[in-house]
């Protein structure tokens, strides 16, 4: 036994991706023990102490030796409960306990329960996917169906009593999506929200185009409802899509189960959450909420009482569909294409405008409030409508609404035509300008240099307003951009109670 060595492939996570790790040991005569080496966090030292007891638990003899174990490359900290298994074999292998065909051409990532179990970790589909790359088969304790994504090589065990039987006895299985077993999410109905069509008229046009919006009204108007039936409204998911939302809550260890019918993700963080847990961070780092978000939507309600840094952190990140986190273990890379929706009241009681209640706020309250919500993040949403206070008479009777089924129809004739307007290039633009996209009628351009000029708007906010015109002249199925359509669209850039 002395003098014994084996090599284990195992992995380590680093934000969503995986890097290769070696776990080679050593056994030699000295003081009997384990020592780990190889820049091991805290996680990985505590797994001396689950190993020994869950070897000792299912029968497996400890070496009465010194066995030293080096976690290859050496210079990378090494993080993370999943190097138990592949200690245990490691240790199991080197004194000829178990057959050394486990090593070959296999992955194992896995934590260790003192009676021997082997539990998954954070980030399964990530070691799937790097596994795969890689030729190799994961071994673990096993990855949902309904997340691994099709063709994955997998070797389940759920005991470590399960290494004494030989590899080749341990069916390998393919995960597949097969979605049929699981039951598919209750989703929201735009027709539960009553009389609110112009709201849902703007969110039909952002829905289509992709664009961030800003719901501005008292409380109680249907701001969060409107919100949260926006996926409703939005197409399902790709297969790349959807292998990359599953990636990114694997790795941040939720939950799954929307995703796996092809629902765009929605998040809806608390106004007191940090900068780090929205854009991403902590020890591991781990994806914030607009990754979480990525190819969904992110809503933020009570814009104004979101810390400014909170609000300052989200401008990059909007601008560029991905965040980078720099930390002493390095770079880390997020995807984070979203599209965000707010929601704010008026005015710190709420009131302000309100037909029916009185604002008792002073005029500097109301100054300040608004204050922020302006600056550059305003600049990068693409509109900004009032919610105002539904009917009474409305809302006590069975009326009927526009709901999430019409939308959806609206939203996928105006894809469909849009599709047919960019295959066909039939629009031949008015203009040289590169900076105005796709084609404007000479009605629509001058209609929108006109406004550009009343309110003075920056590049990007002229730039946005013509991508609204746009989105609304597909809606349409208008060839070019109308003077009508820039109208609607300068209409959701002015209203609002904010600047």
């Amino acid at each position: 036994m002395l003098g014994n060595t084996s090599s284990v492939a195992c992995a380590q996570l680093k934000g969503i991706e995986t890097i290769p790790v070696g776990c080679e040991i050593s056994i030699f005569g000295g003081i009997p023990g384990i020592q780990i080496v190889g820049l091991p966090g805290a996680s990985v030292l505590e797994s001396r102490l689950r190993v020994r007891c869950a070897l000792k638990h299912v029968g497996f003899e400890m070496p009465r030796f010194l066995v030293t174990l080096n976690l290859s490359p050496s210079e990378m900290r090494k993080d993370g409960t999943g190097y138990d298994l592949p200690i245990a074999l490691a240790i199991l292998i080197a004194t000829g306990q178990i057959s050394p065909e486990w090593t070959y051409k296999t992955l194992f990532v896995g934590e260790l329960g003192l009676d021997g179990s082997v539990y998954p970790v954070r980030g399964q589909l990530a070691y799937a996917l790097h596994a795969s790359r890689e030729g190799l088969t994961l071994v673990s304790a096993g990855i949902d169906d309904s997340v691994a994504p099709l063709g994955l090589k997998q070797k389940v065990i759920k005991n470590v009593a399960d290494l004494k039987r030989r590899p080749h006895d341990v069916p390998e299985r393919l995960s597949h999506t097969d979605n049929s077993q699981s039951e598919k999410p209750a989703e929201l109905d735009y027709a539960d929200v009553i009389d609110q069509d112009l709201a849902k008229r703007a969110l039909t046009i952002a829905a289509l185009g992709h664009h961030g919006i800003i719901m501005v009204g008292p409380p109680g108007t249907g701001k969060t409802m409107l919100a949260r039936r926006l996926p409703s409204i939005l197409g399902k998911l790709g297969d790349e899509e959807q292998t990359e939302v599953m990636l990114l809550h694997s790795v941040a260890g939720l939950p799954t189960q929307s995703i796996e019918h092809g629902t765009k993700p929605f998040r809806a963080p608390h106004h007191s959450i940090s900068s780090a847990a929205l854009v991403g961070g902590g020890r591991p780092v781990i994806p914030g909420e607009i990754s979480l978000a990525h190819k969904g939507v992110l809503f933020m309600d009570e814009l104004a009482e979101f810390s400014r840094s909170s609000l300052e952190a989200l401008r990059q990140p909007i601008e560029e569909r991905q965040v980078r986190i720099t930390r002493v273990e390095g770079a880390f890379v997020f995807p984070c294409d979203f599209q965000l929706v707010c929601a704010s009241n008026p005015c710190p009681c709420g009131y302000l405008g309100d037909t029916e209640h009185v604002c008792r706020c002073s005029a500097t309250a109301v100054e300040h409030y608004q204050q922020k919500l302006g600056g550059p993040l305003m600049d990068r949403l693409d509109m900004r409508i009032d919610v105002s206070r539904p009917a009474s008479h409305l809302m006590l009777r069975d009326t009927s609404s526009l709901s999430s089924a019409t939308m959806r129809e609206q939203v996928s004739q105006g894809e469909e035509f849009r599709r047919w307007r960019r295959s066909h290039k039939l629009l031949a633009s008015t203009t040289k300008r590169k900076e105005i996209p796709e084609g404007f009628s000479e009605d629509g351009l001058k209609q929108l240099e006109q406004f550009s000029r009343g309110l003075a708007l920056s590049g990007r906010a002229t730039l946005k307003t013509s991508r609204v015109a746009r989105t609304i002249a597909d809606l349409n199925k208008h060839e070019l951009v109308s003077a009508d359509d820039v109208a609607e669209a300068c209409a959701y850039r002015q209203r609002g109670n904010v600047s």
